[in-house]
């Protein structure tokens, strides 16, 4: 397989309306699908963030169900030149900061939750050589 990137990211929310504010007010990803009390799609970058309501799809037959809990992790890739610009964006919006790793690599990246209490990562482009 020559797989080129991972286009979909999937989180899960039992409140999709905290999803909206948070991905698509207070973020700023661009709503490219939704339906109500089911998911909300966000476009970030070339890829796709689908937030699902987890009661809604452990019940689906196709798209085969898929359903989750607790807290998953994903990481948002901004470019190097606007990396600490960003940090101080989501700080001056009120988002806190949970944790910046200075990386063996040289790099940094760091952490912030969602309302839903997953972790998400902001790293710099070329993070991973």
């Amino acid at each position: 397989m020559n797989i080129t990137q991972i286009k979909e990211t999937c989180l899960y929310f039992t409140n999709l309306e905290e999803a909206r504010s948070f991905y698509h007010n207070r973020l700023g990803l661009p709503i490219i699908g939704e339906v109500e009390d089911q998911h909300i799609f966000f476009r970030a970058g070339s890829s796709v963030l689908l937030c699902f309501n987890p009661q809604n799809s452990r019940t689906k037959i196709s798209p085969p169900s898929h359903y989750g809990s607790g807290k998953y992790h994903f990481a948002f890739e901004v470019e190097a030149s606007e990396y600490v610009a960003h940090k101080n964006e989501l700080q001056q919006k009120g988002i806190e900061i949970t944790d910046s790793v200075a990386w063996p690599n040289g790099k940094e990246s760091f952490y912030f939750n969602d309302p839903a209490g997953h972790v998400l990562e902001i790293v710099p482009t070329g993070f991973w050589g």
